[in-house]
């Protein structure tokens, strides 16, 4: 079984502009994703940076124009994302109210950016666990910025898109887990390093989780963590401490999936052929993960980074500046 992550960055300035450049099938960026996509064929995939609407009628589309060229994704899942939701505060500090960088998440409108699951195989909805709700302050050692206004406290939640547990119902009727985020960029924000310090406890949560010391219960085996963490272990912005403990976690394994292709980057240390994505600014920087369970069983693994020669690559410039990352999982 292929199990997928990409930052897709499909997303749009306001409400229904998705669905339209879907529809139409003229938008550039959204005809190379879905060439990428074909060209992947993973059995599941979360696609992060893709506008949540009411009913999933943006990624319907999709996934019926991607069916016409490619894989077929019967299944999706998707829930509300943070970003857009109205906190009534002045998160980001400019002195005004209601702008995109004082919703819960950095959002022009409810929905902006947020995550969805296309699968092969049936997702068991009625027993997903979404931990998006939770409060920021109330994740144990959360690193909390002392700039926020004091009544962020009660109010600034955890995730900045979404923290989810969704059950994949596998051939044989066992469930894998996936445990799915995408967190927030370390830089820009409010002052205080606000985002840093968020972005770190977004992916330090799925530690606290695994170990028992959140008001949940663990994950039951086998369970997968996925997501775009927006944090590389060496390179770029952020506190890596926190990637860093959760890839060598002992619960789970690091597959480390590595592309074929990858040029030098003199600016960073650590290996260019891992990373998931490159930034005009910060260069290349491993900024998504697919850490199975100890006890799972990896066949291999590797990252759609097609060379400049290869076909694929004019599509996978023009979709976005991440590139998709995959596992293989043994029977």
């Amino acid at each position: 079984m292929k199990l997928a992550v990409w930052n897709i960055e499909l997303e749009r300035r306001g409400p229904g502009l998705l669905l339209r450049d879907i529809v139409s099938g003229k938008d550039a960026q959204v005809e190379a994703a879905l060439r990428v996509l074909a060209d992947l064929d993973a059995d599941v995939i979360l696609l992060a940076g893709f506008d949540y609407d009411h009913g999933l009628l943006a990624a319907r589309h999709f996934a019926d124009r991607l069916a016409l060229i490619g894989p077929d994704y019967p299944h999706l899942f998707a829930l509300r994302p943070n970003r857009g939701i109205a906190t009534g505060l002045d998160l980001d500090l400019d002195g005004r109210r209601g702008g995109p960088g004082d919703a819960q998440g950095w959002g022009y409108f409810a929905g902006q950016s947020g995550m969805v699951i296309l699968s092969k195989l049936p997702t068991d909805g009625a027993a997903a666990r979404d931990f998006s709700p939770f409060l920021w302050a109330d994740l144990p050692g959360a690193l909390w910025p002392q700039s926020l206004p004091s009544e962020a406290r009660e109010v600034l939640r955890l995730s900045t898109t979404g923290h989810w547990e969704v059950p994949l119902i596998l051939p044989d009727g066992r469930r894998l887990r996936l445990l799915t985020w995408h967190g927030a960029a370390p830089v820009f924000g409010a002052p205080g390093e606000v985002n840093a310090r968020r972005n770190h406890d977004e992916t330090a949560f799925w530690t606290a989780l695994i170990e028992g010391r959140l008001p949940w219960a663990p994950p039951a085996p086998p369970f997968v963590v996925m997501g775009v963490s927006n944090l590389d272990p060496i390179d770029g912005d952020g506190r890596h401490d926190a990637i860093r403990s959760l890839i060598t976690h002992s619960a789970l394994q690091d597959p480390a999936p590595r592309a074929a292709f990858a040029p030098a980057d003199p600016g960073q240390l650590g290996d260019p052929a891992l990373d998931t994505a490159v930034f005009a600014k910060t260069g290349g920087l491993r900024t998504a993960v697919i850490l199975p369970g100890a006890a799972s069983e990896v066949a291999e693994a590797g990252i759609l980074r097609p060379a400049s020669e290869d076909p694929l690559s004019e599509a996978s410039g023009a979709a976005s500046r991440s590139f998709p990352i995959w596992i293989r999982l043994a029977p």
